[in-house]
């Protein structure tokens, strides 16, 4: 091990050893990931990107599902996907936002109004590129332009209230805040919705005592009158799923350092926490225009737009609180801007009770009181540990999870745009899943194998008849599973969160070559353990010739300090001192580098900004 006196300290190893067969696994997934990327666009889209499908699209949905079909390129390219797949990414997005802006959804290259569930799908993409080059001009000046519609900067986007710190409408946009919905708007969501219940329990002409009935939303009378109820009720006025706006904001962050963005992050989830407070300790799901609970509601603190009752309940409360904490503490450090998160989950938790020899807690609150009880889900307390590394968040875990052993023995489960459920890797986390890095392998691989066999399947005779939603669940670019394995990381939370990992990687730039984000070509990357202050990392040149360099940085956006390394492969070895938040490794020929590195976390700002440019 030796400690280079250059920008970077460097460790070296050397020595050729076979490549673990997990390594040799990963780097051919990453290679056959990027031959399915360019064959599944070349497929799917015209040569301008357009995606081949119909001429119109619509109502006020769908645009998010334009860019979920390929939001995994700018996050694979993040692991180490070809630059190609970057080229990709970029002509992708820049094809969806054209299209849709013919379809209507788009104005201004950003959703002319909609609510931040779908706003946070989209946001995902632009979030990922940031990352993927800190220094596209346009990137950056597109980012603090749909900043400014959430900040107050944008006269025709006024969606900001700065008195009573909240966003106006849960339907907003580039156009700004929607105060009136039309029977236009939700054209292709009805269908959808008559699944779900209804958003009241008092539409005229209905028996509804039955807090799960569900209305005929394809019936234009019903649909009149719940339309007309929404509009009464719903819009204007604020509610917690704009939440995930913050993310919006910390990214123009972390390309600026300016702290106006850093303070409207705190001032927003602050106001949150301060009406939670007012409520007795309830998140309220409605603010009227004035600022007051209920104001629209008869009072009533439930009710509201994506709210504790429709149309999914505590799991959105629980969700928005989740990523604007986890924003406010990459941005102050303080993991107690969770305590809103927390204070939702243990009220929740404290409402328990015992069903079928099951913990079950409700999800759902109506005039009945708490309902639709169900059991907990684990994702939101993973994430939440994950970021905090709080003792206690650790015992919410073992307590309400006891028997985790379901978790490595479930069948795999990758969601749409290729979302890969984190649980199987927390317990290796734990020590309790030794077989994740075989496990989520063969998982990648199986995912796929599935998704190429649904594209050779597919029926392009009725191309017309295709959902918004079909690109989603064919796409062959299943990354997260890999990103969990090699970063350390459960992936973002899906509705718009960030991307926090304990580590990323990057190609330094050398004589006659630009650096760029990523593993290096041959190299794999295995975080083996992960613990309040540090981590274990294992590094693999598979290639039997030649050295690679890699830069690991500390967090995924720096926001991290490394503290010291060892190298645990050299018995006996001291301690390097790193005291910064990136280092670099140089890996001989079929290499080895397993290192124990201790970490101070949240002890630097966080950026965008690549290692060699700060």
């Amino acid at each position: 091990m030796v400690n280079d006196e250059k920008d970077f300290v460097t460790i070296r190893a050397h020595g050729r050893v076979r490549p673990p067969d997990w390594a040799v696994k990963q780097r051919y997934l990453i290679d056959r990931m990027n031959e399915a990327a360019t064959d599944f666009v070349a497929r799917y889209t015209r040569p301008d990107g357009t995606l081949i499908w119909r001429a119109q699209w619509p109502g006020m949905d769908g645009s998010d599902d334009g860019y979920e079909s390929f939001v995994s390129f700018p996050l694979f390219y993040l692991l180490g996907g070809s630059e190609r797949v970057h080229e990709l990414a970029r002509r992708e997005w820049s094809a969806i936002t054209w299209q849709f802006t013919e379809y209507g959804q788009v104005y201004r290259e950003y959703d002319a109004y909609y609510d931040w569930m779908h706003h946070g799908e989209s946001s995902t993409y632009i979030y990922y590129l940031g990352m993927a080059d800190p220094d596209h001009h346009v990137d950056r000046t597109r980012a603090l332009r749909f900043a400014a519609m959430y900040t107050g900067g944008d006269p025709e986007a006024p969606n900001w209230d700065p008195d009573l710190k909240m966003i106006r409408s849960p339907i907003n946009g580039s156009r700004g805040p929607r105060f009136s919905m039309t029977a236009e708007d939700w054209e292709t969501h009805r269908a959808v919705l008559a699944e779900y219940l209804t958003p009241y329990e008092d539409v005229p002409g209905f028996d509804t005592r039955d807090p799960f009935t569900k209305l005929d939303w394809n019936d234009d009378e019903t649909f009149g009158k719940i339309l007309k109820l929404m509009n009464e009720r719903m819009v204007p006025g604020d509610v917690p799923l704009n939440l995930n706006a913050t993310s919006l904001i910390t990214s123009a962050y972390m390309y600026t350092g300016d702290d106006r963005y850093r303070q409207w992050v705190l001032d927003y989830l602050g106001a949150w926490r301060e009406r939670t407070e007012r409520n007795g300790g309830i998140m309220p799901d409605n603010i009227g225009p004035t600022g007051s609970i209920g104001e629209r509601m008869g009072g009533k603190w439930w009710g509201g737009y994506y709210g504790w009752r429709w149309p999914h309940g505590a799991w959105i409360i629980l969700e928005s609180t989740l990523i604007s904490g986890q924003n406010a503490t990459l941005l102050t450090g303080d993991p107690a801007w969770l305590d809103l998160h927390r204070s939702q989950s243990d009220l929740l938790w404290s409402l328990r009770k015992e069903e079928n020899g099951r913990t079950v807690v409700p999800f759902r609150h109506g005039r009945v009181g708490w309902f639709d009880y169900r059991t907990m889900q684990p994702r939101h307390h993973l994430h939440l540990y994950f970021i905090s590394r709080d003792s206690e968040d650790l015992a919410r875990i073992e307590e309400r999870f006891p028997d985790r052993a379901s978790w490595y023995t479930a069948p795999p489960h990758f969601g749409k745009a290729g979302h890969f459920w984190p649980e199987r890797w927390f317990g290796f986390m734990l020590g309790e899943n030794p077989d994740f890095p075989t496990q989520v392998l063969e998982d990648t691989y199986t995912c796929m194998q599935q998704r190429l066999d649904k594209i050779e399947r597919d029926d392009w005779d009725n191309l017309e008849q295709w959902d918004v939603h079909h690109w989603q669940d064919l796409n062959p670019v299943v990354p997260e599973g890999l990103i969990q394995m090699a970063m350390g990381t459960p992936a973002a939370v899906y509705h718009g969160g960030l991307l926090h990992a304990s580590v990323r990687y990057f190609v330094p730039p050398s004589e006659g070559a630009a650096g760029r984000p990523g593993l290096p070509e041959d190299v794999a990357a295995l975080v083996e353990a992960i613990t309040d202050d540090g981590l274990t990392l294992n590094l693999v040149n598979t290639n039997p010739l030649e050295s690679r360099d890699v830069i690991v940085q500390a967090g995924g956006f720096g926001e991290h300090r490394f503290r010291d390394v060892v190298d645990v492969g050299v018995e006996g070895g001291p301690p390097t001192a790193v005291n910064a938040r990136a280092m670099q490794v140089t890996l001989g020929p079929w290499s080895q580098a397993r290192l124990r590195i201790g970490m101070e976390r949240y002890a630097e700002t966080p950026t965008y900004s690549y290692p060699w440019r700060r």
